[in-house]
């Protein structure tokens, strides 16, 4: 289920909810993006994309960096996604605010996360942690990105084989994304929390647990009406299903979830339904529907291996402009302490050669006296 772990980017559609408040140039475009980006990617990157050209204000501008590196994750081309997220960040970085760095610092810990980079999406989250205990507590903003940090934190556990801590993490996620009273706005990211909590119940063998879970993820999912995530929800549900090898049930359920994706774009959901498809149809006997769901399975492992090496290249090629930044950095202040060391060196001993100059010049002038003295 290795495809599972990358699921994460579908809970982040809440990014703009952080800037609460702001008033986009074209509200109503900007809304519809947003409602596009599960089920018409495409669309949502359309209208960022000419939103992105009018727009001057540097918050506004973060705000739909991060709707089309979003959009572009759902679409799983992740070199595209990473270098406007890398735009967002750059940004926030000259604006001083704690909330706006939070927010985006949380976004650069999720494409990690997606990409595997999981020591680097760590990192980036402590470094989040910082600015987000300058938030005051008990507020919107706080809640929503305390329930982010500790769902990618479980995603990195689940990735992980620790299904128990995973679990921990997404329940105290569910926790403070239900303290968030404008509840409307947190569905489509419960629904990819209780999604995941599903596959940890899953792992752990507490199947009904697991079904309940997955129930809340469609419920949460169609009160969004978020198909691809419900897409999601069903996916695990047959899961189930195939597990008591009630395999008519669990396809019903995936061509119910392959129908509702169709729009979708999204190589990584088509892939887990594939796969599961080819594997039900092996377990009842029909070769010729297996051989075509498994020849689909791999068409799309193959896009999206070849999706994920190119934005690894890219994430190497900004660590490297990174390195290279830091060390240009450190270069300069060496010379700098350097050069300083030298002047104040050079200061030191023309002082002291001053002094001892000037002391054996009246060393001289003292011998000669005491010499004319004895003469005299």
């Amino acid at each position: 289920m290795r495809f599972i772990i990358k699921l994460l980017l579908l809970l982040f559609l809440g990014f703009q909810n952080s800037f609460s408040g702001q008033k986009i140039t074209d509200d109503s475009l900007m809304k519809k993006a947003q409602l596009e980006i599960y089920d018409n990617p495409e669309k949502a990157i359309s209208i960022g994309k000419s939103l992105l050209k009018k727009e001057k204000d540097a918050k506004k501008t973060i705000t739909i960096y991060l709707l089309l590196s979003t959009a572009n994750i759902a679409k799983r081309d992740f070199d595209t996604s990473l270098k406007y997220i890398l735009k967002a960040k750059e940004l926030a970085q000259k604006t001083n605010d704690p909330k706006t760095q939070t927010t985006v610092l949380v976004s650069v810990a999720i494409q990690y996360q997606q990409m595997e980079l999981f020591s680097k999406s760590l990192e980036t989250l402590d470094e989040a942690d910082q600015y987000l205990s300058k938030l005051p507590d008990d507020t919107r903003e706080k809640h929503f990105e305390v329930a982010r940090i500790n769902a990618i934190r479980g995603m990195i556990y689940k990735s992980q084989s620790n299904s128990e801590i995973a679990l921990k993490k997404f329940l105290k996620s569910i926790e403070h994304f239900e303290k968030i009273s404008q509840k409307k706005s947190t569905y489509a990211n419960m629904s990819v929390v209780y999604y995941n909590i599903g596959y940890c119940y899953l792992n752990l063998n507490q199947n009904n647990k697991a079904e309940q879970a997955f129930l809340q993820s469609i419920n949460y999912a169609q009160k969004n009406q978020a198909k691809s995530l419900e897409a999601f929800a069903l996916k695990g549900m047959s899961e189930l299903y195939k597990q008591k090898r009630e395999h008519q049930i669990a396809l019903n359920l995936l061509i119910k979830a392959e129908n509702l994706c169709k729009n979708t774009g999204d190589l990584i959901l088509n892939e887990g339904i594939y796969k599961e498809m080819a594997d039900n149809y092996l377990a009842m006997g029909n070769q010729n529907l297996y051989q075509v769901y498994n020849k689909k399975y791999f068409e799309m492992h193959f896009k999206r291996t070849q999706n994920e090496l190119n934005s690894i290249n890219q994430s190497i090629d900004n660590h490297n402009k990174e390195t290279f930044l830091k060390s240009e950095e450190l270069k300069s202040r060496h010379y700098y302490l350097l050069a300083s060391v030298i002047g104040f060196g050079t200061l030191i001993i023309a002082i002291l050669l001053i002094f001892i100059f000037k002391i054996r010049k009246e060393n001289k002038k003292y011998h000669k006296e005491i010499q004319q003295m004895i003469r005299s």
